[in-house]
């Protein structure tokens, strides 16, 4: 096997096989949740929602609900949520902490629309298909689970103690610190590697992860670092020609 080969993580066969297991036997609870979802709050039981999959393709992704449903008179909120957030209905509360929400996803790995492992999709408006930080984001099939999501169980709270606008901090500091993690697992990603990232995910589902979450003083400490390193190589590429004609001639 080339190392390419083992670069690609868990074969398409393996997902589909995995997922259709998955809603078989987690269907019926599925079902409750769903029934507890609509009982609870007005709206269906099943949020549907585009994001951008391989190769920039978007695709309609499934959650059950965890947020009210917002009237036509409402303006559209953000697509991202903080602790505390009161659109999240108790119920939604109880599905997120739990990542019950995410079990719908199965459906969207077994269509091919998503793998098991994988950086997770984002809405159209975050993505930006001209950064090349996003060329080995979507050259994949996005994930149920990742190294970063692992990190990032405690997103919410993460964005709230942020303080200020949520979405600002996201797609100023979060977003590209998932890419440069997203990117960084990819290149050394491998079937028993994503094997490993789902083991850990199922106990994280029970017990804390041992590494610690990142904090927002390390987020910004990131992007600090990502700033100098862009405005070095700017001045490189202005410099080069500069010094090219100042070469003596031959």
């Amino acid at each position: 096997m080339s190392s390419s080969d083992r670069r690609r993580g868990l074969p398409r066969i393996v997902d589909a096989t995995l997922a259709a297991f998955g809603l078989v036997a987690t269907l019926p609870l599925i079902v409750v949740l769903g029934l507890l979802v609509r009982i609870t709050s007005p709206g269906p039981a099943i949020f549907r929602q585009t994001r951008v999959g391989r190769h920039g393709r978007p695709f309609e992704l499934l959650k059950l609900r965890s947020m009210r449903t917002r009237t036509r008179r409402e303006p559209s909120g953000a697509e991202v949520t903080a602790g505390g957030d009161v659109r999240i209905t108790p119920i939604g509360a109880f599905l997120r902490r739990f990542k019950l929400d995410e079990l719908p996803q199965l459906w969207n790995v077994f269509r091919g629309d998503m793998a098991l492992v994988g950086p997770r999709p984002e809405v159209p408006r975050y993505v930006d298909i001209e950064d090349p930080r996003w060329i080995p984001v979507l050259a994949v099939r996005p994930g149920l689970t990742d190294a970063v999501t692992l990190r990032l169980r405690n997103e919410e709270s993460l964005l709230a103690a942020a303080g200020g606008e949520p979405e600002a901090f996201y797609r100023r500091y979060l977003l590209p610190w998932k890419l440069a993690g997203y990117a960084a697992y990819e290149q050394r990603r491998t079937m028993r590697s994503d094997f490993g990232i789902l083991l850990r995910t199922v106990l994280a589902l029970v017990a804390p992860t041992e590494e610690p979450p990142p904090t927002v003083e390390e987020i910004e400490v990131f992007d600090q670092a990502r700033t100098a390193d862009d405005d070095a190589g700017r001045t490189a590429e202005v410099s080069a020609p500069q010094r090219k004609e100042r070469l003596p001639p031959a």
